[in-house]
């Protein structure tokens, strides 16, 4: 799994497989959790968007103020083709996400499929993880939040969501993957849980969570 941490491989693969293709979840399958922290008009950052269909599918509920970078130049030219119609507010941006090139408080929501699982298995994954988060941090509003959809339990995410540079509370909760297949390789930190994915919600400090997702999960600091 280490290559999905190099960009070279992400170039190759939508260049050998350009069929839609949505890691983990559709939207569907995590639109009860993250409809309770967007609205129509909230301005929605999508990482690693690739060819999902995530950010079509949030498009079409109602939620077009939708910009989605991804690192491959390929799949950004193909995305951007396929979605020239969808109006100005309907972006896709070749771009890194450890180095973003929008201004402080730029997005009221940074949904996140995938794309930090994916910097965790790649080279200097530690120090990589952090410049990501510290981007994602610094181009949220005060009163924004980061949605992080991952295969890795809290024991294994936690310790790089929750650091004293990210002023943001915490909650978690699982989703059912969508088949279950046994010929899956799991990772260690999947072990446990070879049956849900993990949404981490990360909304900073300082605004009163307004959300019912913490009934269902729980705040890192209980």
């Amino acid at each position: 799994m280490t290559q999905y941490g190099r960009p070279e491989y992400w170039e190759k693969r939508y260049t050998n497989d350009p069929e839609p293709f949505d890691w983990y979840q559709r939207y569907s399958g995590v639109k009860d959790i993250v409809t309770q922290y967007i609205t129509a008009e909230s301005k929605i950052l999508n990482v690693g968007a690739g060819n999902s269909r995530m950010s079509e599918e949030m498009y079409d509920d109602g939620y077009q103020n939708i910009v989605n970078i991804d690192v491959s130049q390929i799949v950004t030219k193909a995305m951007q083709e396929k979605y020239k119609d969808k109006g100005p507010n309907f972006k896709y941006l070749c771009m890194d996400a450890r180095n973003m090139d929008f201004g402080d408080g730029s997005f009221d929501c940074v949904v996140d499929k995938g794309t930090l699982d994916a910097v965790l298995c790649g080279e200097m994954s530690t120090t990589n993880a952090h410049k990501m988060l510290s981007e994602v941090h610094r181009i949220l509003t005060p009163k924004g939040v980061y949605i992080c959809i991952s295969y890795g339990q809290p024991d294994h995410r936690l310790p790089y969501l929750d650091k004293p540079d990210f002023e943001w509370k915490i909650l978690t909760n699982n989703v059912f993957k969508p088949t279950i297949s046994t010929s899956i390789t799991l990772n260690n930190d999947d072990k446990d849980n070879p049956n849900v994915h993990f949404v981490y919600i990360c909304q900073k400090i300082g605004v009163a969570a307004s959300s019912k997702a913490g009934d269902r999960g729980f705040d890192k600091n209980e």
